[in-house]
């Protein structure tokens, strides 16, 4: 009788944790595109415009890596692109999520950690309407294949993985250091830059590769364009790379966003 009554509050639980996420993503896709003409799909303006600016600059010099072939170099640069804006912007989104909910925090007894998940729960949905559906396509198009195109649910995963564990650490040190914007702006340039995005990673020497690889994005976006542009099966040791970089980095963020909850309310 005990376990029954156990189990079924802990149901209650999840699943008003479920509705409380809800109407928190809800709200902050709202409030991001009130009046907005075209909405969620205004995530897919900005790595189009950047990849036609990098193949431009990049196309012809690069496309020699990608099969001496500029539209492969514009799908490798798009792919690169749409990562990183992901990371950049749900990470970002969520460091000050704790901060900016504190008077509501103060006022009403909510699970904290609701207000960085549904800063990313709200770019995974972005994401999914947006963006997955056109890499879908291409990879479709690239690979023939329906198992390369459910293979890139994995690379993303391990994405969400990692801008969670992230969001998760940086939220957290947001409520003791509120200088962190300003330095995280100048990690997420480093992380952009020692990503693969505009180039091909077999140009970096080995010397600097070897630090790169430290770079939890890298996998990711090796695995998703080994999935898009190969035309081969996907390559599953890339995308165990992936997912186990982002198992790291979520339970990392997870450890210390627990062990810090408890100062959190006296900074608020």
């Amino acid at each position: 009788m005990k376990l029954s009554v156990k189990s079924n509050s802990t149901w209650l639980q999840v699943w008003r944790y479920w509705e409380l996420l809800h109407v928190l993503v809800g709200r902050n896709l709202k409030v991001r595109y009130r009046g907005s003409f075209l909405g969620v799909y205004w995530s897919l303006l900005n790595p189009l415009i950047m990849t036609g600016l990098y193949t431009a600059i990049f196309g012809t010099t690069f496309s020699s890596y990608y099969n001496n072939s500029i539209p492969n170099y514009v799908l490798a640069a798009f792919t690169g692109l749409v990562v990183i804006n992901f990371f950049s912007a749900s990470t970002f989104q969520a460091l000050s999520s704790v901060v900016a909910n504190g008077s509501l925090l103060n006022k009403i007894r909510l699970p904290v950690s609701i207000f960085p998940i549904s800063m990313i729960a709200a770019n995974v949905f972005q994401f999914v309407v947006g963006v997955l559906p056109l890499l879908g396509v291409i990879t479709f198009v690239k690979s023939k294949s329906l198992v390369n195109v459910l293979a890139l649910l994995f690379p993303f995963l391990a994405l969400v993985l990692v801008c969670t564990g992230i969001g998760f650490l940086v939220s957290a040190l947001y409520v003791f250091f509120r200088d962190l914007p300003y330095f995280y702006e100048l990690i997420i340039f480093v992380i952009w830059i020692s990503s693969p995005v505009f180039y091909p990673p077999d140009i970096v020497p080995k010397t600097v590769k070897a630090f790169l690889g430290l770079n939890p994005l890298s996998p990711i976006i090796e695995s998703i364009r080994q999935i898009t542009l190969s035309g081969a099966l996907p390559d599953l040791t890339l995308i165990w790379g992936a997912l186990l970089s982002g198992i790291i980095i979520l339970s990392l963020g997870w450890v210390c966003f627990h062990l810090w909850r408890h100062q959190f309310m006296d900074l608020l």
